[in-house]
């Protein structure tokens, strides 16, 4: 299991979303935690390090470390 992190930056958008956006993410990060590559996208081209979590309502940006088994939310973003 990968440890969770956030971007200051990151954090302070992830906790002004609504929460029902709030809530479809947090289940979509958790499965990341578990299986990073198998429950995200590359951002970019076969990347196993930059990665990328959709949901219904939003959109976060990852970096994955697999030596460190830590993902970092670098960015969030809300879809509407």
């Amino acid at each position: 299991m990968y440890r969770l992190k956030f971007d200051p930056s990151a954090e302070v958008v992830f906790d002004s979303l609504p929460p029902h956006v709030s809530e479809e993410l947090t289940l979509a990060l958790a499965d990341a935690c578990y299986d990073p590559l198998g429950t995200t996208r590359s951002y970019g081209e076969a990347d196993d390090v930059m990665r990328t979590v959709v949901t219904e309502h939003a959109q976060v940006v990852l970096l994955v470390g697999h030596t460190l088994k830590t993902i970092t939310v670098l960015q969030v973003g809300h879809l509407g």
